[in-house]
């Protein structure tokens, strides 16, 4: 567990965002080609007499012509996502940058913690929220913030709240939220290409389209549900391929963190704690690609199979084996009005 800034866990993650970055324009045309075809089966669409052919080769007729746009807006995405991904993130949280002045017992831990490690001190941020959560982000040196919730504030005390800020400084340290944040914007185009296809299912068969180069609706209704199956079973492919990237999200990285955040504070018990009074409460109005960049992360899909966060009681239970940290019991809820706190 002692294992801060593993170098072969941070191999892995700059491997996984290269992977990232070369496989996105690919699936993006995929993506293309799947709309084309779409809206061929759906308009009829369709290029010489061969009555199944002639729809996959309209689409990829069409898709030789829109590639170069396609590959040029995914440029021109990343880009704009480069620069202002940070604004994107504050917008969907309603974040907000916080100075020492505003927030001095949060700045000086979080600046104590980069002093002992000789690390450049990562911007703070602020959602008024009552769910208790924390997360970095950042794509390189002079980019890093790490971003905490109202609640987080006011239900920690300061060992805790210095193990959180610790934990996220691991994940940095770790390059885990560049990895994190690569995802969020190649889901991010994912997700508008893929309601482009679900609208035109919903919408492609309305109006039918002509044109001199369809075929007969006799010699073509079968091809054109072969190619709007063969459509769909791409874009199945491609929602696999998304998926393949959330387990690419290694669920590892929440136990080095913590392992990070022990070495760091040489109090595993501080650690331990903040987990125990996260869980349970750690429910925040964000998107889910956001979500994935969490300390706990508590919306998962069915049956936790494509969970992007171990269960707090096994981190917690991780901690107390291999950092020799005590599980207290939770505390009883106390009889004080529900102002009083989370925690009475």
């Amino acid at each position: 567990m002692g294992a801060y800034g593993l170098q072969t866990h941070i191999w892995n993650n700059n491997w996984k965002t290269v992977l990232l970055m070369a496989g996105f324009p690919v699936l993006l045309v995929l993506l293309l080609y799947a709309l084309f075809l779409l809206f061929a089966g759906f308009s009829g669409q369709s290029v010489g007499p061969d009555p199944v052919a002639g729809y996959f080769i309209w689409a990829g007729e069409a898709l030789a012509q829109a590639w170069p746009f396609a590959v040029a807006g995914a440029i021109l995405w990343f880009g704009v996502a480069y620069v202002f991904y940070q604004n994107i993130i504050d917008a969907a949280t309603g974040a907000r940058k916080v100075e020492r002045r505003q927030e001095p017992k949060l700045y000086n831990l979080l600046e104590n913690l980069c002093i002992s490690r000789g690390v450049t001190m990562p911007a703070l941020r602020i959602m008024e929220t009552d769910g208790l959560n924390a997360f970095a982000t950042g794509l390189h040196k002079g980019q890093y913030s790490i971003t905490v919730t109202r609640g987080l504030l006011n239900a920690l005390n300061d060992d805790e709240l210095e193990a959180v800020l610790a934990h996220e400084l691991t994940h940095i340290r770790n390059a885990d939220v560049r990895l994190l944040v690569i995802s969020v914007i190649f889901v991010g185009i994912f997700s508008f290409v893929g309601e482009l296809a679900f609208r035109s299912l919903r919408f492609g068969s309305v109006g039918g389209g002509s044109s001199s180069r369809r075929s007969s609706s006799r010699d073509s209704g079968g091809g054109a549900l072969i190619a709007i199956l063969a459509a769909l079973v791409i874009i199945a492919i491609a929602y696999a391929l998304a998926i393949v990237i959330r387990f690419a999200l290694s669920r590892k990285r929440e136990y080095l963190a913590d392992a990070g955040a022990v070495e760091l504070t040489k109090n595993p018990d501080a650690m331990i704690s903040a987990l125990q009074k996260i869980s349970g409460n750690a429910a925040v109005n964000a998107p889910s690609e956001v979500r994935e960049m969490f300390i706990e992360n508590p919306h998962s899909d069915f049956m936790s199979v494509f969970a992007t966060h171990p269960p707090i009681e096994k981190r917690i239970a991780a901690l107390v084996k291999f950092a020799g940290g005590r599980a207290a019991a939770p505390a009883a809820p106390a009889a004080a009005p529900a102002k009083a706190g989370p925690w009475g």
